[in-house]
């Protein structure tokens, strides 16, 4: 089906005029949202129909011990855990999870997106509120009128509501206005508009969002352009606006007090002091890992030339210089271990075995290798190390069998009719690249391979070390 539809859509008559160029995009933009719509009857189809394999198997599984066979019984339930949420729309409603759930249902129709866990449980939800609960949403999606992303704005904003009341706000939402006149408004309108008719039919929905939305307090980084990034914290407003004053305080204080620093740099590094307990805001201790090779670390030391990207595992890419002044300049010790990377692909293959002053080298070396999860597409950082032929199962403790996960992806790992193994990458490489490969329940493969450490690097540099070993041999 995908073959026939790039075909056609490669074969778009290109020979236009700009009028007809603009129309083309219009046309493709509706398409899109069709697609989408497509996809949420999918997904609501494929998870009644496990539902329904589950409810199958719970029914066994009462068979069994009415049978007393606590064999079968245990077989049974497991079985039946391969469907979540599919058929409980409390749960969906509120996103709640049960243990092992995000890799049944959620979790392929996330790996089917080429999206991550948590992105596939949202899609879940999405597509059982718009099928069951807002039809007229749902309508306006399949023909254009809505995107996927305004579509969504809806299942959000009535998230809190029964669903009755949901199908109450839909009908309300298109009242006298066509889909193309929903379809007309803005993310903030349609968001707007949403939320009035949600707050009059329920009140008490304000504030069951409210501790919704304190539970989901948390901070998170991403990267920024010029080797800085965001640090930010979704808190409670109050919490938010008095660390803000805080810092804004202190910034204040310094600058009385003759500090030539900038409010807003104040305030930046009185944040880093406070959070972290430094003396200092340079004072960072570098197990902020910095991977780098020999050749751009001491490129003025030894005459190398070599300005090869370091990663900051967590960060991603920086200039080698900026890591040279870091590792030189800093305030706080630094300890080198040394990495060693396959010299075609850049993939982390080995490590030091010792360490001065932390253990855990194993670990280390995982954590630097994978970088991120390794589940596809989830690129939420390394919090787990896994085996992916499980322990318990004879899988050993080793970096063949280990894989950086996050929380979410090592505690389903134990789902029902998933299966792991580690994989060697095909020749021509001279060390395998670290590979495994996942089977879902539905017998789907998916592959994902360790990343290059270095990114960036000239294929097949030689290291120092291996220069000076020619030398020696020369010699």
């Amino acid at each position: 089906m995908f073959d026939d539809v790039r075909e056609a859509l490669t074969r778009l008559d290109r020979d236009v005029s700009d009028a007809e160029r603009v129309d083309q995009l219009t046309a493709l933009e509706r398409i899109k949202a069709a697609c989408a719509a497509a996809q949420v009857r999918i997904t609501t189809d494929f998870a009644e129909s496990q539902e329904q394999v589950a409810a199958a198997w719970r029914q066994r599984a009462k068979e069994c011990a009415d049978d007393n066979d606590f064999d079968g019984w245990v077989a049974a339930r497991q079985q039946a855990q391969r469907a979540p949420v599919a058929g409980d729309d409390e749960a969906v409603r509120h996103h709640r999870r049960r243990p092992g759930s995000d890799l049944g249902v959620p979790g392929q129709v996330a790996l089917a997106r080429r999206e991550s866990p948590s992105r596939g449980a949202r899609h879940l939800a999405a597509a059982l509120a718009l099928v069951r609960h807002l039809p007229r949403t749902l309508a306006a999606l399949e023909i254009g009128a809505l995107s996927e992303w305004r579509a969504e704005i809806v299942v959000r904003e009535t998230a809190v509501l029964t669903a009755d009341q949901r199908t109450a706000v839909d009908a309300e939402l298109f009242d006298g206005l066509a889909a193309e006149g929903v379809g007309q408004l803005g993310d903030r309108e349609l968001q707007r508009r949403v939320r009035a008719i949600a707050y009059r039919l329920d009140a008490e929905s304000v504030m069951a969002r409210r501790r919704g939305a304190e539970a989901d307090r948390r901070v998170t980084i991403r990267p920024a352009p010029d080797t800085m990034c965001y640090v930010s914290g979704y808190l409670p407003v109050a919490q938010g606006v008095a660390v803000h004053a805080a810092l804004t305080q202190a910034a204040a204080t310094a600058r009385a007090e003759g500090d030539e620093r900038s409010t807003g740099q104040l305030m930046a590094d009185t944040f880093v002091q406070r959070v972290t307990g430094q003396a200092t805001a340079k004072a960072v201790p570098v197990e902020v890992q910095v991977v780098i090779t020999d050749r751009a670390l001491f490129t003025s030391t030894f005459g190398a030339d070599d300005e090869t990207p370091a990663q900051v595992p967590g960060y991603g890419s920086v200039p080698a210089a900026w890591a040279r002044d870091l590792l030189h300049d800093s305030e706080a010790r630094t300890w080198l271990r040394r990495l060693f990377t396959h010299p075609e692909d850049g993939t982390l293959v080995a490590m030091d075995s010792t360490r001065r002053v932390f253990d855990g080298g194993l670990r280390r070396f995982l954590v630097a290798r994978d970088g991120t999860c390794r589940t596809p597409w989830c690129d939420a950082p390394v919090r787990h190390i896994d085996h992916v032929v499980d322990h318990a199962s004879g899988g050993p403790t080793t970096a063949d069998n280990g894989q950086g996960v996050c929380v979410r992806c090592n505690h389903n790992k134990q789902h029902p009719g998933w299966r792991a193994r580690p994989e060697p990458a095909p020749p021509p490489h001279a060390w395998p690249t670290h590979t495994v490969v996942t089977v879902t329940p539905t017998g789907h493969r998916y592959t994902s391979s360790a990343p290059p450490v270095l990114p960036g690097g000239p294929s097949g540099e030689p290291s120092l070390l291996e220069r000076h070993l020619e030398t020696v041999l020369a010699a």
